[in-house]
Parts: structure tokens; sequence; C-alpha cells
């Protein structure tokens, strides 16, 4: 089995086990070389094989092979060819972040990793899922930003490896169900702008954040 396929086939049944997707939701990923091996649509993420990721070619879109890749191709797509730096990219449904995005808030950081491993965040207003208008509007994003919040729908995440990907996901998870926790018992203590900034300058939280950027 292949490096990438090997990668997409680990963090495929990690995001399903941690209950970041249920059944056939949520999509993944990686860049090999001018191609991409992507997930087949319909398909529950455990159940993927080696020989069922979709090779995509990245710059024309073309599709090789039998299986029908992802039906958000377009939007693993859109984030290859606008970022180059970009090697892993992962759609979920988080149930905190998804319910707390479609309340019309954002999630606040309120424990120090989340701050300080995840330095940009977005939002997008809810778009019909899998058509060029999302693709669009998460390439207007991407460049600029690990998490992208999709109102109503999911979370997008990328990396330069889908270790990095995969623990921003994590995180953002972990912000918005301690968010939606402490909104149930009380007024959330957010932290400030200064302490945030304070936090990502951590040497401690620079060294962690590097190793995610190292393949296994």
């Amino acid at each position: 089995m292949s490096n990438v396929k090997k990668e997409l086939e680990i963090y495929a049944h990690k995001i399903v086990d941690s209950g970041l997707v249920v059944g056939a939701g949520g999509n993944l990923s990686m860049r090999d070389g001018d191609n991409m091996y992507i997930s087949p649509s319909g398909f529950d993420l455990r159940e993927i094989s080696e020989i069922d990721w979709v090779k995509v070619d990245i710059n024309t879109g073309e599709v090789y092979g039998d299986l029908k890749p992802s039906s958000e191709l377009e939007m693993h797509l859109e984030c290859f060819r606008k970022n180059p730096d970009i090697s892993s990219v992962l759609h979920a449904h988080p149930s905190y972040s998804v319910a707390v995005s479609s309340s019309g808030k954002e999630i606040p950081p309120m424990f120090p990793d989340f701050p300080a491993m995840v330095k940009n965040i977005t939002y997008i207003d809810y778009v019909i899922p899998t058509t060029d208008v999302l693709a669009k509007a998460i390439s207007k994003v991407v460049n600029d930003h690990q998490v992208i919040v999709m109102r109503n729908h999911g979370v997008l995440t990328t990396g330069k490896t889908m270790k990095e990907a995969y623990f921003y996901m994590q995180l953002t998870e972990e912000a918005a169900k301690v968010f939606a926790i402490a909104s149930s018992v009380g007024e959330p203590r957010i932290l400030s702008e200064e302490e945030c900034t304070d936090l990502k300058n951590l040497s401690a939280e620079t060294y962690r954040s590097s190793l995610l950027k190292k393949q296994q």
C-alpha cells in the first residue's frame, strides 16, 4: 500500500471512531504529486479498501478508475489548486461545531490548545453542499485559514499532513463542545485576545505545531 493510501486509511478510521462523522458522511483527500487520492462517494469511511481510493488529476480534474469520487470533489480540488502547501484536506460533520455555528455563533477560545494551535479559523454561511458555489466559497478563504466552519453543514480543515488536518478538526470540535457545555451551566469565560496571543507565542506550542507537519 502506498504511503498516501495508508495515511488516508488510518485517518478515515480515526474520524469515524472519534465520532466526527456518521454513516457515509465526510470525506478526505491527500496530494500525491500532480494528483490526489480522495474517498469514493457513498462509502462508509471505515470500509474503504486500498483499491477504492479515487485518483484525480489536480489540474484537470480527470478521474481515474471506475469508482465515483466524493461528491465534494470540487471543494477538495480548489484547496489543492489554491495553495500548494496544502497536502491534506479533511471534511467532517462534528456535532458540536455544527450546532454552535448553526446557531449563528462562533466557536470561542476557552482553553489553551485551541488558540495556540489553530491560528486562523473562519465561517461561511450555508451553501448547498457538493456545488461549485461551495467550492468557490472555500477557494476564497482557504489560503488564509486552516479551519473553515460551514454553518449548517460541517467543518473543513487543511494541513501539510493529514495528522495536522485531523488535529485541527479535533480541537475545533472540542472547543465547540466546551463552549456548548459551559453555556448550558452559566456564562462562559472566553480567553482574551491578549491571552490568545501569549499562547500562540509559547515556544512549547510552536514546537508541538511543528511536529504535526511531519509525516508519521
